[in-house]
C-alpha cells in the first residue's frame, strides 16, 4: 500500500512560505534587541537650603520671631527637669505680654533664661516667687519681688524692660513695683542694660549669646547641640 502525499496548491504553498520567513525574521530581530534599562531617578540640580538665620535683635522694642513651641523646646533641651506644661505656658505669656507693650519677646525670653539660669534658679530668687528677671533681688534681706502667679511675674518683667527702652506709657495696668525707679528710655537696646539693670558689664553680651543660640536652634540646629551650647553659656554667665 502506497502512502499518498498531500500537496498544497501552489497558491497556498507560496503564502505559507512567506509567512514562515516573516515570522522567523521577526523572532531573530526582536531577540537581538538590548533589554530596556530602568530610568535613573532624577537628581535635583539645586538641593533645598536651610533658611538663613536672621540677625539677632538688640532693640528692646519690636516684634519677636520665635514661636512658642520653639521657645519651649529650646528651654527644655537645656533644663530637662523643667515641667513641660509650665514651660509652654510661660513661653505663651512672654509672647502675649510682650506684644501688649510692643516689646520684642525674643529679647525678654533670652533675658529670663539668663536671670533664672534656664529656670534652674540657685540665687536669691526662688521658683515660687514668679520673678523671672531678678526684679528687686539686690542682696541678703532683699531677695526680690514676689508675684501671685506666673503671668503677673512676666508682665512685671515686660513693663520694667519697656521702661528702660522708652518713655512711652504702659498699655496695661501697672504691676511692676519698681517701675518708678527706672530712668525711662535710658536703654533702647540691650547694650544699655549692662551696668544698669545688672552690675555685670558683660550682661548685654550674655543676653546676645543666648539670642544667637536661640536663633541657630530655631533655624536648623539639633537639640543636643543647643543643650551643650546653652550649658556652656550658663557656666559663663555665673562667672
Amino acid at each position: 500500500m502506497k502512502t499518498k502525499l498531500f500537496l498544497l496548491p501552489p497558491k497556498f504553498l507560496l503564502i505559507a512560505i512567506c509567512a514562515s520567513v516573516f515570522l522567523s525574521s521577526l523572532f531573530f530581530s526582536c531577540a537581538g534587541l538590548p533589554a530596556a534599562r530602568p530610568e535613573a531617578p532624577a537628581i535635583a540640580e539645586n538641593p533645598p537650603e536651610r533658611p538663613e538665620i536672621p540677625p539677632t535683635p538688640d532693640h528692646i522694642l519690636g516684634q519677636g520671631l520665635i514661636p512658642r513651641d520653639k521657645l519651649a523646646l529650646f528651654l527644655e533641651k537645656t533644663n530637662i527637669e523643667a515641667e513641660k506644661d509650665f514651660v509652654e505656658n510661660l513661653c505663651a505669656y512672654y509672647i502675649e505680654e510682650s506684644a501688649a507693650e510692643g516689646v520684642n519677646h525674643d529679647i525678654a525670653f533670652a533675658q529670663m533664661c539668663l536671670e533664672t539660669g534656664f529656670l534652674r534658679y540657685g540665687g536669691l530668687v526662688t521658683p515660687d516667687m514668679n520673678n523671672f528677671c531678678g526684679l528687686g533681688a539686690i542682696g541678703p534681706g532683699q531677695n526680690g519681688e514676689r508675684f501671685s502667679e506666673p503671668r503677673l511675674g512676666v508682665r512685671a518683667h515686660i513693663q520694667h524692660l519697656k521702661a528702660y527702652a522708652t518713655d512711652e506709657p504702659l498699655k496695661q495696668d501697672l504691676v511692676d513695683p519698681r517701675y518708678r525707679w527706672v530712668r525711662y528710655g535710658s536703654a533702647p537696646t540691650i547694650n544699655g542694660l549692662a551696668g544698669t539693670w545688672a552690675s555685670d558689664r558683660a550682661y548685654a553680651e550674655k543676653i546676645a549669646a543666648i539670642l544667637e543660640r536661640l536663633y541657630q536652634f530655631t533655624y536648623g540646629e539639633t537639640g543636643t547641640q543647643v543643650a551643650q551650647a546653652n550649658s556652656a553659656l550658663l557656666k559663663k554667665a555665673k562667672e
